[in-house]
Formats: structure tokens, C-alpha cells, sequence
């Protein structure tokens, strides 16, 4: 699977508001930015395309930002690469020719299986559960 660095970015970007979620403020542009080495002019139309898609919600003014506009349970990873990316069928020459031999009939519901599989294992994992699994993993780091 290829994803776009603009998903990678969006996927951060969105992960970062899950785990502050409970958090009174609005999460700036620029701490997400710092915290993930994103640009901040590209994380600015990220966000921007997110909140056109109903996934985030921003506060303008000094203490504004922005904060998921559903919860983190009701996000997957399939909604951001979908917001994205546009909706993912599997690129093949094999679908756009007008006559398809056998083997080429099989071959294009193989790529058309495992890519609803891919799909499947997406929508799975939302920002909550990814969320926990970041806490998790700092817990687990100590420092010597």
C-alpha cells in the first residue's frame, strides 16, 4: 500500500487531536506542526480539507485551533485516506481493456479482493484505538 504524504500528515494531524480530545482547548496548528516535523502552510490546507469533510471543527482567534468534530471512535483510518485520496480501487490497465482474456478476469478480482481487504483492515482501526496504542507505547518507554 502507497499512501500520499499528504494522508501521512493528515493521519498525524487527526491522531494528535484524538489523544487531546478531553483537553479544554483547541490544539494549534503550529504544536501539531512542531510536535511532527509537519510544515505548517501544508498542514494549514490539510486541515482545512478535513474540516470541509466534517472531521475536524476549528476556534479562530488567540486561544483557537482545532479539535475533531466527531469522536475518535467514529474516525478511521479508511475516512482520512478517503478525504484524501478520493476513494481507493485498485489501479490496473486490466480493467480498462474491452476484452478480457480468462487469466485477466482472475487476475483483476485478485487486485480487487486485496484491496477490500486492505479497505476492511482500514476501516478497523480508528483514531481511538490508535490513540490508546500511542499512550500505551509511552508508557511503556523508560529512560535510563
Amino acid at each position: 500500500m502507497r499512501l500520499s504524504a499528504k494522508t501521512e500528515y493528515a493521519s498525524l494531524a487527526l491522531l494528535e487531536l484524538a489523544r487531546r480530545q478531553n483537553q479544554e482547548e483547541p490544539v494549534r496548528i503550529r504544536e501539531i506542526a512542531e510536535m511532527h516535523a509537519v510544515p505548517s502552510r501544508f498542514l494549514v490546507q490539510i486541515l482545512l480539507q478535513l474540516k470541509a469533510a466534517g472531521l475536524v471543527s476549528s476556534t479562530r482567534g488567540a486561544s483557537g485551533g482545532y479539535r475533531l468534530a466527531r469522536d475518535a471512535t467514529a474516525i478511521t483510518l479508511a475516512d482520512i485516506r478517503e478525504v484524501i485520496e478520493g476513494a481507493a480501487e485498485p489501479a490496473t490497465a486490466l480493467g480498462t481493456s474491452p476484452s478480457h482474456s480468462r487469466a485477466s478476469a482472475v487476475l483483476l478480482d485478485a487486485w480487487r479482493g486485496v484491496a477490500r481487504r486492505e479497505r476492511d483492515a482500514m476501516e478497523s482501526l480508528d483514531l481511538a484505538t490508535l490513540a490508546a496504542r500511542v499512550e500505551a507505547n509511552a508508557e511503556a518507554m523508560y529512560y535510563i
